[in-house]
């Protein structure tokens, strides 16, 4: 079968395994990306490859082992799960690519041309819902570069955040609701964190972002770049489709690294503090990500009910990520086909 338009998911990423070696390679490429760590290259590659990557590799071996499956990664193979799933639902040619590891944008997009060598367009998606210059920004200049390389014929369109569409609301909601009627005290919202730093560079005005408190809330150009008011607007409407009453649920940041300041409150705090509160009953969910990896799996599932309940909690309860639901199969055809046809924005 001809196709004019096929489709190319982006992901994070992970390791070849959960071996010392992999998990080393795997950390090295990720923290050297200078939208990650975003300082010169040699103090950059002085700090990575001498300190953080030497320490860090062995931990970070040892808690992905925790989350691996016989399927291998997580993260992986629920990618592969949705590959399948929405090439099934549009019809179209779709691809897989991750930012760290494999496969490669490179890869990815000659398997579409090989393949598909009537190629007009290929819909690039990357799945993050929220715009960050350490990873949405990240994955879509790998891309680009990958796409400018390989001197293509057809046109790369790149899918917008969509930390507000309609359908990925909808189907985040959806995987909350059951869980509501068990009476949690509390929603908590954990989004992975950033370097405050990052929002400020990302701010297009520079002269918007982080200047108040309520910087998110007046409505400003810096919004399309702007990870901190995406997270709150993707809360506000989550919270307003499950008519949850104010201040029975909030939200915070995970995964910090090093020592700046980064976006606040943490999760780890937010967790050891609310029993203490009177949040004997908790229910979390990452809306940052649409698949479950090592920052749901092990830092949120294993390490954080550890904090809650170590710390006075009785009851903790996370929700799994969108995965491979079909609501949320449903929503990446909508958003896909609207960033194909704009048009189509208003149906359905």
């Amino acid at each position: 079968m001809m196709a004019s338009s096929a489709i190319l998911l982006a992901n994070l990423g992970s390791p070849n395994s959960y071996q010392v070696k992999d998990v080393r390679k795997y950390l090295d490429e990720f923290l050297m990306d200078e939208r990650v760590i975003d300082i010169p290259f040699l103090v950059r590659t002085l700090l990575v490859k001498g300190i953080i990557v030497p320490f860090r590799a062995p931990k970070s071996a040892a808690k992905y082992k925790t989350i691996w499956t016989e399927n291998g990664s997580p993260l992986i193979h629920i990618s592969r799960q949705v590959q399948h799933l929405l090439e099934e639902k549009t019809g179209l040619p779709v691809e897989l690519c991750m930012r760290y590891g494999q496969p490669s944008p490179g890869l990815a997009l000659a398997n579409l041309h090989r393949g598909h060598p009537d190629l007009k367009e290929v819909v690039l998606v990357p799945l993050y819902p929220h715009y960050a210059m350490s990873s949405y920004e990240s994955a879509v200049v790998h891309v680009e570069k990958a796409y400018r390389d390989g001197n293509y014929p057809f046109a790369l369109k790149v899918v917008p955040p969509f930390y507000n569409h309609p359908a990925y609301i909808a189907s985040l909601a959806e995987s909350v609701r059951p869980h509501l009627s068990a009476g949690y005290d509390h929603v908590l919202f954990s989004y992975h964190g950033v370097p405050k730093r990052h929002i400020l560079k990302s701010d297009p005005s520079h002269s918007h972002c982080l200047l108040k408190e309520s910087c998110c809330d007046i409505k400003s150009p810096a919004h399309s770049t702007c990870y901190r008011h995406q997270v709150i607007e993707t809360t506000r409407l989550v919270a307003h489709e499950l008519t949850l009453k104010e201040g029975s649920y909030s939200f915070s940041f995970q995964s910090r690294l090093g020592r700046d300041a980064w976006l606040q409150p943490y999760t780890a705090a937010q967790l050891s503090a609310f029993p203490s509160k009177g949040i004997k009953r908790l229910l979390v969910l990452s809306p940052a990500f649409v698949s479950d990896c090592l920052e749901t799996l092990e830092e949120i599932q294993m390490e954080g009910r550890n904090d809650f309940l170590g710390h006075g909690g009785t009851e903790y309860k996370v929700v799994p990520c969108l995965n491979t639901r079909q609501d949320w199969i449903m929503a990446l055809d909508r958003i896909v086909k609207e960033t194909m046809n704009p048009e189509m924005i208003s149906a359905g």
